[in-house]
């Protein structure tokens, strides 16, 4: 921590914010022609593009807020709200599509989402406002509670630097680059390639935020630790969120691989979408899956080193030192945006979509192993040999019940529905057995735990039975 006057604190304040983002808003929307020839100089005609990003340069400004006022709630542990704005956000593309889909055709899709993210704001505001007015109330009664004014006044407050914000925001925007790498050559490519490319993702992805979940739940646990310097306590919640995220993606990941053409066909193959879009779709699909546990485990480490840098505060105290910034998940991100740009250069000509769902894979793959070794250099000694063993046997789980979902499928595969639906019970009960087998601690230590539970309570209810008898 670092002490400064308030003064000459550098304060992030929601307003300053808010302006930043407008502007922001306001600049995209007038330079969307540019941007498009930018990032996707390929298109033969990009006037429709064009027309749907500036309906999404709406989007900046309530995205923006949504994401501040979804990290002040789970701060506090305040998950109910921030997990309805994504029910908000769909019902506002559904909405507009549904009403305005023969009228504007895709451009409903994007004026949907613009729709949306407004709703995730108006979401979040009212639990935001009361949360902080709850706050207020109990920082004057606390402040009315002390001895005198003086010692309020010489209570820290806590505040931002946006020195200290630069990396992480950079962090982010090289990780969404990744997506601009793939479209920009993609839009060279045949017409639906960067629709295969984007269906994919989406539907991969969907994995993932099961991952994605839990250390958004236990972020605020890893943080305290850290703050109060419990080094132990992170190191060991970090160990257990690489677990728990391995299994949910892995999972998910075998159903997805072996089940790619009967999931994309049930849920797109209609109207315009083909066969051959199905196709090509799954193939693309089963590609990025291979990424899907690095995606994960990118998400779950950055956060622990972010949390490891000091916060500017200030008080009565003069500045002592400056502000110091954590860089090295930018930099392992860059270097995972440099490969995936690589591969893809080198496989876009002769594999097409597919090459670029490989370079994707590949690169966050990368960034993901990067930030595993590195995050023991920021205080939080994992134990790497442990983590990569218990990775390992999920890995192999999933191979097993990738391959079993896939037998199980195959017989039906012409009808979606049940095949989907008996390849995901058969793949994630084979997973669930062939990690307990392999001794994967977070499958065998449930398991282990209830059926020691169900044999103590089955010996009870026999010991009842016999005397009452």
């Amino acid at each position: 921590r670092t002490l400064a006057p308030p003064q000459r604190a550098p304060v992030v304040h929601l307003p300053a914010l808010a302006l930043l983002l407008a502007a922001v808003s306001a600049a995209t929307l007038l330079g969307a022609p540019a941007l498009v020839h930018l990032l996707a100089p390929g298109l033969p005609d990009p006037g429709l593009a064009v027309v749907c990003t500036r309906l999404t340069a709406l989007t900046i400004l309530p995205f923006g807020l949504t994401g501040y006022l979804s990290a002040g709630l789970r701060a506090h542990r305040r998950f109910t709200a921030p997990g309805a704005v994504y029910i908000a956000y769909n019902t506002g593309i559904l909405l507009v599509m549904i009403l305005l889909h023969g009228s504007l055709g895709v451009r409903a899709a994007a004026a949907g989402v613009a729709l949306g993210s407004v709703l995730m704001t108006a979401v979040l505001l009212p639990p935001f406002t009361r949360h902080c007015t709850r706050l207020t109330l109990r920082r004057r009664q606390a402040a009315t509670a002390t001895a005198t004014a003086a010692t309020a006044a010489t209570a820290p407050a806590l505040v931002l630097s946006p020195l200290a914000l630069l990396p992480i925001a950079l962090f982010t925007l090289t990780r969404q680059s990744q997506v601009f790498v793939e479209r920009y050559l993609a839009s060279s490519l045949a017409p639906g390639t960067i629709s295969h490319l984007n269906y994919a993702e989406k539907v991969a992805q969907m994995a993932m935020t099961l991952g994605v979940l839990v250390c958004t739940v236990t972020f605020p646990v890893v943080a305290r630790a850290l703050a109060e310097g419990d080094l132990e306590a992170a190191r060991d919640r970090v160990q257990k969120d690489l677990g728990l995220i391995g299994a949910l993606v892995l999972a998910g990941t075998a159903v997805l691989m072996a089940c790619a053409p009967q999931i994309v066909a049930l849920l797109f193959q209609r109207g315009a979408f083909t066969a051959q879009d199905t196709a090509a779709t799954a193939a693309v699909m089963r590609v990025y899956s291979l990424g899907l546990l690095g995606q994960a485990m990118v998400g779950a480490l950055v956060r622990p080193f972010f949390s490891t840098r000091p916060v500017v505060a200030f008080g009565s105290a003069p500045a002592r030192s400056g502000t110091r910034s954590d860089w090295f998940p930018l930099a392992a991100m860059a270097l995972g945006l440099l490969v995936t740009t690589g591969i893809g250069l080198a496989a876009v000509g002769r594999h097409g979509a597919i090459g670029l769902a490989a370079a994707n894979a590949t690169g966050i793959t990368l960034t993901a192993a990067l930030l595993l070794v590195g995050i023991r250099t920021r205080g939080v000694a994992l134990r790497l040999r442990t983590v990569l063993l218990d990775q390992a046997r999920l890995l192999a789980a999933a191979g097993f019940a990738a391959l079993a979902a896939y037998l199980a499928a195959r017989p039906i595969g012409a009808q979606a529905l049940p095949s989907v639906l008996l390849g995901a019970v058969v793949g994630v009960a084979a997973f669930v057995l062939a990690a307990a087998a392999l001794r994967a601690p977070v499958v065998s230590g449930p398991l282990a735990a209830l059926s020691a539970r169900l044999w103590t309570r089955g010996r009870k209810d026999e010991g009842e039975g016999r005397h009452g008898g």
